[in-house]
């Protein structure tokens, strides 16, 4: 691994905090030149004075441009990590579905777009993909998120199978609930389904180092993720009854907490 990023030029989305900063942190330790991005400048500086890093704050949909600049005009490895945990279900007003939409998936795309004709280029590059379990399963209480993640998963397939003969590695990162702000902002739904397994941020970092050093596509920090995928595949009526008795759970912990408001 030391070989595989040390001097590396890497560029962490939403990096302010959680799991993106995780990363950021893993990276620097590991000897790569690393870029902080995150819409809040502040948090960004913080983590940056942190680890010696450069800082491109603002939307993660625009700074391939900027950041490979910071980096001295290379990016080797790009971790498209900002991500948005909108909840609600069909009833979400088309504002929520079009930000899950723009940030879940969008900017992994704009990314991609910007990068692809550097790497292919020169016949390498690595674009992490911070997806969530939510991606290859879904979650209770919060369709767009679900939805989104879902295409996440499906464009980041997508570029590996395209243009892995030509240097380019993707890795899916689909992890379960992680002890961040966005787990936290789950309520209800997040105690139920995430909050018993939850892990911490640098839990996933030390995954993504493992997988990148595996060259491995989908990196599960949850191991567990692979059955319940697996299940999902082969016995689809088990698992949606499975995530049904779940609905019904979270649905009276629901109307208790009215209850008792």
């Amino acid at each position: 691994m030391a070989e595989t990023l040390r001097d590396a030029r890497v560029v962490v989305t939403g990096a302010g905090g959680g799991i993106g900063a995780a990363l950021a942190r893993a990276f620097a330790a590991e000897g790569a030149r690393v870029v902080v991005n995150d819409l809040d400048a502040e948090a960004a500086h913080k983590v940056a004075d942190q680890i010696g890093a450069a800082v491109v704050a603002g939307d993660a949909s625009g700074i391939v441009p900027a950041a490979r600049t910071a980096l001295g005009g290379r990016i080797d490895v790009f971790c498209a990590n900002a991500g948005v945990g909108t909840g609600g279900g069909p009833e979400a007003d088309d504002a929520a579905w079009e930000l899950a939409w723009d940030v879940n998936v969008m900017s992994h795309v704009r990314a991609a777009r910007a990068l692809l004709p550097e790497w292919l280029e020169r016949g390498q590059g690595r674009f992490v993909s911070t997806v969530s379990a939510a991606g290859l399963l879904t979650m209770i209480g919060a369709a767009p998120y679900s939805v989104t993640k879902h295409g996440a998963l499906a464009f980041a397939e997508w570029l590996s199978l395209t243009y892995r003969h030509r240097g380019i590695a993707v890795h899916a990162v689909c992890p379960q609930g992680v002890r961040t702000a966005m787990l936290d902002s789950t309520g209800p739904a997040g105690d139920l389904v995430l909050g018993p397994t939850a892990i911490e941020p640098e839990d996933v970092a030390r995954a993504v180092l493992d997988g990148i050093a595996e060259e491995r596509f989908l990196i599960l920090p949850h191991p567990e993720v692979a059955g319940y995928y697996a299940t999902r595949a082969a016995e689809p009526e088990r698992w949606l009854g499975g995530m049904n008795r779940l609905q019904r759970t979270y649905e009276d912990l629901r109307a208790k907490a009215g209850e008792e408001g």
